[in-house]
């Protein structure tokens, strides 16, 4: 699926659907019930003295097929609490079945053991929501996709790429590549280039620590073109500004990055805005500060709410999700 008609999610009504959103990003919850024609779930969100966090819902879910939207975005300790308390909430108010949809997953980077001695976080947040009693999963564009097996439970994975791939053939660019920015994200950049039947190059790079990269060479032609560079996340924009960088010796002229989620942890903007990308493409999974904006003004914040509200509305009928990204 490369494009969404403008009735492709019809309204359901009330039929027994709830919708909650957790302070992560309320105006994404918002939005989701809105292009399903629904209010959001009121629940009231406060916090003990102590800062523990407590949850009361104001609305009868009793038999309801509950949906609660939250990112487990910074402060990521707190928000995936939040998660966790709210599907215990909504368990002992008698929901019929509560899915958790997620639309940027934190602690996602430790997926597996790199080296002795460290946690293995994804299916360590994975066993906490399952246990929590979630009966299912929606997510946006993980950071490895195997994360989907740590769940012993129903995960539908959901890609913002027709999402971004539809805005960026607005802009009519001229002579472009996709760029992968290392080649574990290969996989990802050959999907962009599928849909926008674009040529690819990659690039060659080391990983110094947590915070720093280092591209050593590119395997492609870029010279004179336009780069498209796109990955599941900006996070301290270290990919993104080091393949810049390299791109740029090697001939490349304009820049546009690509990302699902804008985490941009410190020094992303301050990396983006002397790196001087023309285009900055992200999605709303997570909330952008007004900061940001004002910081890169070439940034461009697309919605996911109706990819998430159809997503969320199949899963209440009981419908294909996969359907959605089919190009047949």
């Amino acid at each position: 699926m490369t494009s969404f008609p403008p009735d492709f999610i019809n309204s359901i009504g009330d039929a027994g659907l709830k919708i909650f959103g957790g302070t992560s990003n309320m105006p994404l919850t918002e939005a989701i019930a809105h292009s399903l024609g629904v209010k959001a779930g009121v629940a009231n969100i406060d916090r003990f003295p102590d800062g523990e966090t407590l949850i009361k819902l104001e609305d009868d879910v009793r038999g309801r097929d509950c949906f609660i939207v939250q990112s487990t975005c910074p402060p990521v300790n707190e928000t995936l609490m939040e998660l966790l308390i709210f599907i215990d909430c909504l368990i002992r108010a008698s929901a019929r079945r509560i899915t958790a949809v997620i639309p940027y997953f934190g602690y996602a980077r430790q997926d597996r053991k790199a080296e002795g001695r460290t946690p293995i976080t994804a299916k360590l947040v994975a066993n906490l929501i399952t246990q929590a009693g979630a009966h299912r999963v929606l997510a946006m564009d993980l950071h490895a996709e195997q994360i989907q097996g740590f769940f012993d439970l129903p995960v539908d994975h959901l890609s913002a790429l027709p999402v971004i791939a539809d805005h960026i053939r607005t802009l009519n660019i001229k002579d472009a590549v996709v760029v992968s920015p290392d080649v574990g994200n290969v996989k990802k950049a050959t999907h962009y280039a599928q849909q926008l039947h674009l040529e690819m190059a990659v690039i060659d790079k080391r990983r110094v620590d947590g915070a720093t990269t280092v591209a050593s060479r590119v395997m492609g032609d870029v010279k004179g073109k336009t780069v498209l560079l796109f990955d599941d996340m900006i996070t301290t924009g270290g990919t993104a500004t080091e393949a810049m960088r390299i791109l740029r010796e090697n001939g490349a002229e304009r820049f546009l990055v690509g990302a699902t989620h804008p985490v941009f942890a410190a020094p992303a903007i301050e990396r983006l805005e002397a790196a001087k990308a023309d285009w900055i493409v992200v999605t709303d999974t997570i909330p952008l500060a007004p900061a940001v904006r004002k910081r890169l003004p070439q940034i461009t914040v697309l919605s996911t709410a109706r990819l998430l509200g159809e997503a969320i509305r199949r899963i209440h009928l009981n419908q294909s999700v996969s359907a959605l990204f089919r190009t047949d």
